[in-house]
């Protein structure tokens, strides 16, 4: 007779799917994975995993949805800590990389993987919009203190830029003789900021000739 699962069995079995799932998928990429490797990996029948997700495609959707939110969550916990604005940004950059120090996978499947985020799959899209909306509504919330005063927008994607190629280029040991990373990412962040705090000069408009 078979056994029958309660509800924390069927979620204990989805969690450790998910695991082992964001690893595979971190090392080897959503095309080197097989949900018979996955089965495997987790010791059940091939057709085990197909009744707790529809295909693969499902199963790196909910990974990379559920690093989404948790990225997001770190992020909004540091920015809600007190503080004056450059303090609370320190403390967003240093969770942002104390996240991706410590879940390396999580982090090249939701950054470093080619799968599209579409409406395939709808938890994925408003979990990554959560993550990219948190950086940019920082930046205006900065500008609206009059800490920058550069565009908002432009300024909270050149951040996340400055600190996402710091953390893959620790991440493939680039920096090995270079410069502290997180040093490294203090002086970005202060030199963008000190620049985006300077009004840009407009250039005088010509006048056209009559």
């Amino acid at each position: 007779m078979p056994r029958y699962l309660t509800e924390q069995d069927i979620s204990d079995f989805r969690n450790e799917l998910c695991r082992v799932a964001t690893e595979r998928f971190a090392r080897h990429g959503y095309e080197g994975v097989t949900m018979r490797q996955l089965a495997e990996a987790l010791g059940c029948s091939p057709k085990t995993p197909y009744r707790y997700f529809k295909d693969k495609a499902d199963i790196l959707a909910t990974v990379r949805a559920q690093a989404f939110n948790r990225f997001a969550e770190a992020l909004e916990k540091a920015a809600a800590a007190p503080g004056d604005p450059t303090g609370r940004g320190r403390a967003v950059i240093e969770a942002y990389l104390d996240f991706a120090l410590r879940n390396p996978h999580a982090y090249r499947i939701m950054f470093d993987i080619d799968a599209p985020i579409d409406a395939n799959h709808p938890e994925l899209g408003p979990a990554a919009d959560r993550a990219a909306r948190f950086i940019t509504s920082g930046a205006e919330r900065m500008a609206e203190l009059g800490v920058i005063a550069a565009d908002p927008l432009m300024f909270g994607w050149s951040m996340w830029a400055a600190i996402h190629g710091t953390v893959m280029l620790h991440q493939a040991a680039m920096l090995k003789h270079g410069p502290d990373h997180r040093e490294m990412l203090v002086f970005l962040a202060d030199t963008l900021v000190k620049g985006a705090g300077q009004v840009p000069a407009k250039a005088p408009r010509r006048r056209k000739k009559r």
